[in-house]
């Protein structure tokens, strides 16, 4: 498990020829192998890659971790065409890219993380008050550089016995449920800034079509359509990353729960047509963020994540199983069983990893979480 801590680093030319010399070793490792394997008929190993292509202006390791980079692009690609045909493979030439810094290119000393680019090269030196990584990387975020230090976390063995499930929705982004008690996280100020950055984009987009591409005008509308759309963005990132604190924080240390049940709704995107408002609202919904979130919070921990299948775990009675789909927020069984549809799912969904349920005929209501700004901040 690893956890990664995020530092602005603003422009300089240093980065920008790093990154320019790393972006031309990853377009000649490209075009060399590809060029390879279509004259010659060889697919050549990173070994062979890592031999052929290195650099005079970078640390020997950043070097070689630029052409990993494209390996594992292309393994991935060849894993993931097995199932989709319509995967590509990595084949675009890079004039920019990341530049990553292994345990064995940097040091701190004198309050500075010194990271080495190789013999006869300045080091690249930041103010560092942070511990040593494990591994350092430098990208472009969109507007400026940005570092990226990657550490690694010791599992805590302090977590309880008990196994909790998550229902992931759209309205409410997690519905949990623990055997005893359900809560509800209640996402309507979430969808609100996500609203808000629709009609925004819109009516940016409409003054912007007004002027020619690429116009100064142009130009100057496009820079404050980024701005305030990203600045939303990060709204909605906090936002998540509150409430999902909570929810682990909730769990960790009231109910001693160590086993996170997910539902797994990674192909609700799949043939979907509920209409344009309805399509929109889901195709927007970050559930794979949500889950993220979750996911690595409860790992660092110490804790197990598990997915788990959900099909109609929202239209099933916990208590005697028939199936019925509920009108509006609340699911109401002929068998007198009654509770928010979310909280059934979690429940459900527990069950289902379980491979049996208590019966909670008479539950306590759940209880409701609702976003502030100061709402467990880590």
């Amino acid at each position: 498990m690893y956890t990664v801590r995020k530092l602005k680093l603003g422009q300089s030319d240093q980065l920008t020829a790093l990154a320019q010399e790393s972006g031309r070793l990853y377009s000649e490792t490209l075009v060399f192998f590809w060029r390879t394997a279509r004259k010659k008929g060889i697919w050549l190993s990173p070994a062979a890659l890592m031999r052929l292509f290195n650099s005079k202006k970078m640390h020997a390791h950043s070097a070689d971790a630029v052409v990993q980079a494209f390996c594992s692009s292309l393994k991935s690609w060849r894993k993931r065409r097995k199932t989709d045909p319509n995967a590509h493979p990595p084949r675009r030439q890079r004039k920019y890219f990341k530049i990553v810094w292994k345990s064995s290119a940097f040091r701190i000393k004198d309050g500075k993380l010194k990271l080495s680019n190789g013999k006869g090269n300045p080091p690249l030196e930041i103010r560092w008050v942070f511990d040593l990584p494990k591994m350092v990387e430098v990208g472009w975020n969109g507007s400026e550089y940005e570092l990226r230090a990657i550490y690694t976390v010791q599992k805590s063995e302090t977590l309880g016995d008990g196994v909790a499930s998550v229902d992931l929705g759209e309205i409410h982004p997690f519905a949990i449920f623990d055997g005893k008690q359900g809560t509800i996280y209640n996402g309507r100020y979430l969808r609100s800034v996500r609203r808000y950055q629709n009609k925004l984009k819109g009516v940016l987009s409409a003054k912007q079509s007004g002027f020619k591409r690429g116009s100064r005008r142009w130009k100057k509308l496009n820079r404050s359509k980024h701005k305030q759309l990203s600045k939303l963005q990060n709204q909605s990132k906090d936002i998540l990353h509150k409430l999902s604190r909570h929810c682990i924080s909730t769990l960790y240390q009231k109910r001693g729960v160590h086993t996170l049940v997910i539902g797994d709704v990674r192909d609700i995107r799949q043939n979907l047509n509920y209409g344009k408002k309805v399509n929109q609202k889901l195709h927007q919904w970050t559930f794979g963020q949500s889950r993220w979130q979750l996911s690595y919070k409860w790992k660092r921990l110490g804790g197990e994540v598990v997915l788990q299948e959900e099909s109609y775990t929202s239209q099933t009675c916990p208590v005697c199983g028939a199936r019925k789909k509920p009108n509006g927020r609340v699911y109401q069984c002929l068998c007198g069983f009654s509770s928010h549809r979310d909280v059934v799912g979690a429940i459900n969904i527990r069950k289902k990893y379980l491979g049996y349920g208590p019966v909670v005929g008479e539950m306590a209501p759940p209880a409701g979480v609702r976003f502030n700004p100061h709402l467990c901040v880590a």
